[in-house]
């Protein structure tokens, strides 16, 4: 049956017969959800004996929840971008995502990956928008489409192609006609071309939502009047664009109606002000799992149980419908897409980490969650709602009809475990938690307790790259002769509008004549420069560095002391980037790049060279020559490194052989100091080891290589080093989950997804292993937790042999936290635990 046929009932006629019919001329359009297709639904009304078909192909939403052929919907969605993994990858974090309980997978439009030179599109390949629709299609989950085209989302420039900075008399994100006509064009392109593949919900599509613009509110006051002119432009351009599903703005407290205002952020359940009009859902559009690495800065994780405890009260307090995490899989930043300081690794911490792996036990308390969440979805969509006080810093919040009721108990005191009596019941909260009651009396989840599995991620050296007869320089050359320079003018050029970002790199190279006066060898260079790296040269003479930070975002200044001959000098500055900007208003207008120069000569006046006559060369020689790949290899000449000192602005090259097996793949670059990478001619990303954080370590030392980049053998690696670095301590390495540990208590509630009637352990190894080993089992009262146990006062003494029985030699078990299972009671009146720890192979 065709994707947009619908199927109608006559309302008229008696339950068995219309429930015949339905089944009948519905069959095609009834398939199950696993085949990507709408599932007919029918209800019957309040005891008159008549089923009623619900209206289908087609997304409302009211002030409880977004409204799917008729029905309000509570949904869970996890950001995935297309952009950050490979379509090899594609069908298993999908997939992941669905058994972590999420209803929509939402996902940026990137228009300077779609559209690198104007009117030039590329939707192939990492950039198959329409195909990582139809793959999540397929596994029966829906679309958030956010089709920006502003999306600042830590990507080079915003997600603007930069040529859109070129365009004559143009502002962006603006009341400005040359934006606003392209902005118009390709958001129209975007939508055509949905529609076009019929993606869109009442096509029979899974799109069932869509974003205009992203967080302008967080810029619209630079405006002026020009802003609020702006927002109402985009959603009249929007809706006059007819998708048939609603459209949302976040952070956008103003949107104009039919417009969703949403809400992102850590915390939504207290900071969202709330829809501007009753008839508008509570959506959270981005619940941030965790902080997204910058060089120079320490990794932050977000903790299971905030997460959770956010997403209840927002679901508690706002009467939230939708959450959708940020990320639910971060990825990879591949090639010189990050933005400004912003790793190669992006949201490492989600559910689901940068190589795919489950990140325990994240996914699987969400998990918990949602079941708990969605097994009253009735009650919270229709329900009457009400709030009580329970104490100082606790409360209550309640959603019931006249046979059933669902409570969400909350405790905002981060220290205490307070006791509280609902409902004639006296329940102890954890500090900082909300427990769910799914009937106001049996708690189906608490916030504060994770019960699922733990993990733990290990690297193992597969290969070290250590043979120096396996590897071949290259000196990248140092520019100094101005009359071959690709650009010439007396005056520093602004290094974005130069390069056109189409490169990190931009040499400066100015002559200085020098006159050696007798009683003063004192000559000081200075540089002041607002890019983020800066490299200078003297007569092709490294002479020093410097960079900045993401949190200095003024001049960076480099005073180094130089040697100069007498007569003609040649200074060559090498102007870096590690990425662009992202965010903030009139983008457009910000300037990065060498500001001032100056020479200072012992007591002589100082000498500014901003107007001598400049030379300029756009990138790297070996970049432009492509050097990295296996085409243009050898159109340098590459030289053994027996004798070579580790100097600055250096390639390098070697072979590696292909790691057995499907386990994620890493480069360890710890030993390396500033560069791009790239692996049988795909760029794996930039490095930035060498600028550590404040506890001394690199923010990034692995390197992701995705399978699909790799040769069944002979590989080729292939590194530009800015700050020198030793490439003879590269190890290739393979990341897996190697250690599984569960810690359960008898009292905890029992894992919804199972359907168990006792609480339990779950382990479960990842993809292609088994449970190997047991380091730890003790079923009593064990002291400590997955990384450090031991017995304590009270120990089942068959806790092993009945652990071991059950899990070794499977990849999936499960050990009910229940005396029968440990041969009795061994301590009566102690409450008792079961905590498991176990190695996968």
């Amino acid at each position: 049956m065709a994707r947009d046929m619908y199927c109608r009932v006559d309302v008229a006629v008696a339950v068995a017969v219309a429930l015949i019919v339905l089944l009948m001329a519905c069959a095609s359009c009834a398939a199950a959800e696993g085949n990507g297709r709408r599932r007919v639904e029918e209800v019957v009304e309040g005891g008159d004996d008549h089923a009623v078909a619900r209206a289908r192909g087609e997304v409302t939403y009211d002030g409880r929840a977004l409204v799917v052929d008729g029905r309000r919907r509570m949904l869970f969605s996890g950001e995935i971008h297309y952009t950050r993994s490979t379509p090899e990858m594609w069908p298993k974090l999908i997939a992941k995502a669905r058994r972590g309980g999420l209803d929509v997978i939402q996902t940026y439009v990137f228009w300077n990956v779609h559209e690198p030179v104007q009117g030039q599109y590329n939707f192939e390949g990492r950039y198959d928008l329409v195909k990582f629709i139809r793959e999540i299609q397929a596994q029966g989950l829906y679309v958030s489409l956010r089709i920006g085209p502003f999306i600042e989302a830590e990507w080079k420039y915003g997600g603007f192609p930069f040529w859109l900075h070129d365009v004559p008399n143009i502002t962006f994100r603006t009341d400005n006609e040359p934006f606003k006509q392209h902005m118009r064009r390709f958001v129209t392109q975007i939508v055509n071309m949905m529609k076009h593949e019929g993606l869109y919900y009442p096509q029979g599509g899974p799109i069932i939502i869509s974003q205009i613009e992203n967080e302008y509110q967080m810029v619209e006051p630079e405006f002026g009047p020009s802003g609020p002119l702006y927002v109402r432009w985009a959603a009249q351009m929007a809706l006059g664009l007819q998708t048939g599903v609603p459209w949302m703005m976040c952070k956008q407290n103003d949107a104009p109606d039919p417009i969703i205002n949403t809400c992102n952020g850590l915390i939504c359940g207290e900071t969202f002000v709330g829809p501007n009009s009753p008839s508008k859902p509570a959506l959270w559009t981005e619940n941030w799992t965790t902080r997204y690495p910058i060089y120079g800065n320490d990794t932050k994780l977000r903790s299971t149980e905030d997460t959770a405890f956010a997403v209840a009260l927002f679901i508690a307090k706002k009467g939230g419908s939708f959450v959708s995490y940020y990320m639910y899989h971060g990825g990879t930043n591949f090639g010189r897409f990050a933005s400004s300081y912003v790793t190669t690794s992006y949201y490492d911490g989600a559910p689901l980490d940068e190589y795919g792996l489950i990140w325990r036990p994240t996914w699987g308390h969400l998990r918990e969650l949602h079941a708990a969440v969605k097994l009253s979805s009735e009650l919270l969509m229709f329900g009457r709602y009400s709030n009580i006080s329970l104490g100082q810093e606790q409360e209550a919040h309640v959603f019931e009809t006249e046979l059933k009721c669902v409570a969400f108990l909350v405790n905002f005191d981060k220290h205490q475990a307070p006791t509280v009596v609902f409902r004639n019941r006296s329940l102890q909260l954890a500090p900082k938690s909300i427990s769910i009651l799914s009937d106001c009396r049996t708690v189906v989840f608490e916030t504060a307790k994770v019960n699922t599995q733990h993990g733990s991620r290990t690297t193992e050296v597969v290969q070290s790259l250590s043979d120096m007869h396996n590897w071949k320089a290259f000196k990248e050359p140092i520019p100094h002769d101005i009359s071959k320079a690709v650009y010439t003018g007396n005056q520093l050029l602004e290094h974005l509008s130069t390069t056109k970002d189409e490169t990190d790199y931009l040499w400066y190279i100015v002559s200085y004549e020098h006159k050696q006066i007798d009683d003063d060898h004192h000559v000081l260079l200075n540089v002041e420069s607002r890019a983020h790296i800066l490299h200078a040269f003297v007569n092709s003479a490294f002479v020093g560095s410097v960079h900045g930070s993401h949190e200095a975002r003024g001049n960076i200044i480099l005073n180094a002391n130089i040697s100069l001959k007498e007569g003609q000098n040649t200074i060559s500055l090498l102007s870096v980037m590690v990425g662009s900007p992202d965010s903030g208003g009139h983008m457009e207008q910000r300037s990065f790049g060498i500001r001032k120069v100056s020479i200072q000569q012992g007591q002589q006046p100082l000498h500014i060279l901003n107007n001598e006559l400049w030379g300029y060369q756009v990138g790297l020689f070996g970049e432009g020559n492509r050097i990295y790949t296996q085409e243009a290899l050898y159109s340098v000449k590459w030289t053994d490194i027996h004798n070579l000192t580790y100097i600055p602005l250096t390639w390098y090259q070697t072979i590696f052989a292909t790691p057995i097996g499907n386990d994620a793949v890493t480069l360890n670059l710890t030993s390396m100091g500033k560069g791009e990478v790239w692996v049988n001619g795909e760029s794996i990303g930039r490095y930035w080891v060498s600028f550590k954080t404040p506890s001394g370590k690199p923010s990034q030392s692995l390197y992701h290589i995705p399978q699909h980049f790799l040769k069944p053998r002979d590989n080729l690696l292939v590194l530009v080093e800015e700050m020198g670095g030793n490439p003879l301590q590269i190890t290739v390495n393979k990341v897996t989950i190697t250690t599984v540990c569960g810690n359960v208590n008898e009292l905890s509630a029992p894992a919804l997804h199972t359907q168990g009637r006792d609480p339990a352990v779950h382990l479960r190894c990842q993809r292609g292993k088994h449970i190997s080993a047991l380091e730890f089992a003790s079923y009593g009262n064990p002291a400590g937790d997955c990384t450090t146990f031991s017995t304590g006062s009270c120990h089942a003494e068959s806790s092993e042999s009945v652990v071991r029985q059950a899990c070794i030699g499977k990849k999936v078990c499960s050990i009910p936290v229940s005396p029968t299972k440990f041969g009795g009671d061994p301590c009566p009146g102690i409450q008792k635990s079961l905590l498991v720890v176990a190695k996968c192979r």
